[in-house]
């Protein structure tokens, strides 16, 4: 979708497709963290250690009493460093308004402030760690030293205290890169991003014109963001960050065994939002039609001026999410709103409809001698266990159950990702849940908290919950349901293709 108003005086690429390049801006700082994380797992650095141990321009404190000597490379992936989001950006004194409109004094001075990025003319002067500097017209000494300005910070808060959004200490990670690989930040990315991913267009150089969409008005096609291109240096187009998205989805908790790369690190501002490394993570139980069940979206987005992008994930559904904006960021809120809603509820309909078909239906033991039943539907909540004989014994009629579960509780299959036999891919494994339904707003403050316990009794030693899938036929269903503590294995007799609450073919309805 094209949206944009042309820019008349400068053509860009003729027709906006898969391929358009535009700035991702702090998009690039989750390359910068799966860079990291490579080299944590290469052995040549470690998240725990401190920054400073890389980079000895550092100090063990700042002059304005940032601790380095405890900012782990952890914390500056996670926004938990507590230092400063700029140095080189987002001050006032750069904007084109009088300062007393808004109560600021006149005629401050600008000793001691750096001399590139925005406070040169027109962007034209490049910042880099330290010593060389590059413009239009050529190369010169200029007192523009990242570790110089930032001797002078004050932290926000101390290391690890509050989540805080940071610039700078992606730029910090960028430096750490180039410094235990002897090579560009930007090469190194290229190298063991880019090129293994098949990621063809993006880079960090400036494309032609006509390979991307420049908007009319104030725009950042043109800016080189030197020693900040690790905060959000990158150009890249919708098929590009597609790959990339498969890849995250699929190796998320593959890379090192020291983190999960998507799990939430620390709470930001609500119930609904977390930080990551570096993701934005955020969830909702207002997203689905028929459930309160809560989605998680994996999510980190950019902006520069001109340029509004978001990239995100929803593990729940294997479901990968690009917008990218060129021109006025007004619209992206709307986009946002109706692409993720419209295309969860699809995938929540596609899902309970391959969950039905492979799953759902009616299991008994073969033969006369064991009169055992298990039948599993599909419904909002998710496989729910609707009726369970164990020899004979209606298990939801038995003390035991009853003691067990709560008042319009129910039990749900929750699949573990896990194989007992891992080498070929054979027999899922799953865990019943006691899940209790509760009306909204109604019970106690505290019913609201949940602790998750996968593992519960066992029965001479087998867990009591585990049940496992086997026998997986050509259409993906499954034959046989073995129930491990009770020492059998049912098989698949009936399915009702109109159990499930989604009926319809396996299509996602946009």
């Amino acid at each position: 979708m094209n949206t944009r108003e042309r820019n008349a005086s400068r053509p860009d690429i003729p027709q906006v497709n898969g391929d358009a390049l535009y700035r991702i801006a702090s998009i690039t700082k989750t390359f910068t963290v799966l860079g990291i994380l490579y080299q944590h797992a290469a052995g040549n650095l470690s998240l725990d250690e401190t920054a400073n141990m890389y980079l000895k321009e550092l100090g063990d404190k700042s002059d304005g009493g940032i601790p380095w000597k405890d900012i782990t490379l952890r914390s500056l992936a996670s926004q938990l460093s507590g230092i400063p989001r700029e140095w080189a950006q987002g001050d006032i004194i750069n904007q084109h308004f009088d300062p007393t409109d808004v109560g600021l004094p006149p005629d401050v001075s600008r000793e001691g402030l750096p001399a590139c990025d925005e406070y040169s003319p027109n962007y034209e002067t490049i910042c880099t760690a330290k010593g060389s500097v590059s413009n239009s017209s050529r190369v010169t000494q200029l007192c523009v030293d990242l570790f110089k300005q930032i001797k002078k910070f004050r932290p926000l808060f101390a290391p690890n205290q509050a989540s805080t959004y940071s610039n700078l200490a992606y730029e910090i990670l960028g430096l750490v890169i180039w410094r235990v690989r002897n090579q560009t930040y930007e090469s190194y990315i290229n190298d063991a991003i880019f090129s293994p991913l098949n990621m063809f267009t993006t880079t960090f150089s400036l494309p032609p014109d006509s390979a991307g969409v420049i908007p009319a008005g104030d725009q950042f096609w043109d800016v080189n963001e030197g020693v900040q291109n690790p905060t959000g240096g990158i150009y890249s187009s919708s098929k590009d960050l597609s790959k990339y998205l498969r890849y995250v989805l699929t190796h998320f908790n593959a890379i090192t065994p020291a983190i999960n790369w998507i799990h939430p690190v620390s709470p930001s501002r609500g119930l609904n939002s977390f930080y990551g490394m570096p993701w934005e993570i955020f969830q909702t139980d207002r997203i689905l039609k028929n459930s309160k069940r809560t989605v998680r979206f994996i999510t980190k987005s950019g902006g520069l001026p001109g340029y509004t992008s978001i990239i995100m994930t929803v593990p729940e559904y294997d479901m990968g999410i690009t917008i990218l904006v060129a021109g006025p960021s007004e619209i992206f809120s709307a986009l946002r709103e109706i692409v993720t809603v419209t295309m969860t509820q699809a995938a929540e309909k596609l899902a309970s409809r391959q969950l039905d078909k492979r799953y759902a239906g009616t299991y008994r033991a073969a033969g006369s001698k064991l009169n055992s039943t298990v039948t599993l539907k599909v419904n909002h909540h998710g496989l729910v266990l609707t009726n369970w004989i164990s020899n004979g014994t209606d298990l939801y009629q038995t003390s035991l159950y009853k003691a067990m579960m709560p008042p319009r509780s129910f039990l749900q299959l929750v699949p573990t990702l896990l194989y007992r036999n891992e080498t070929k891919s054979e027999g899922e494994e799953w865990r019943a849940m006691i899940v209790e339904g509760r009306d909204e707003g109604v019970g106690a403050i505290w019913d609201d908290f949940c602790i998750e316990d996968y593992d519960t009794s066992s029965y001479a030693g087998i867990p009591f919950n585990e049940a496992v899938f086997w026998d997986k036929r050509d259409d993906g269903s499954f034959g046989t349901l073995e129930l491990s503590a009770f020492r059998v294995n049912l098989t698949r007799v009936d399915h009702d293709q109109g159990e499930s609450e989604h009926g319809g073919q396996e299509t996602m309805e946009l």
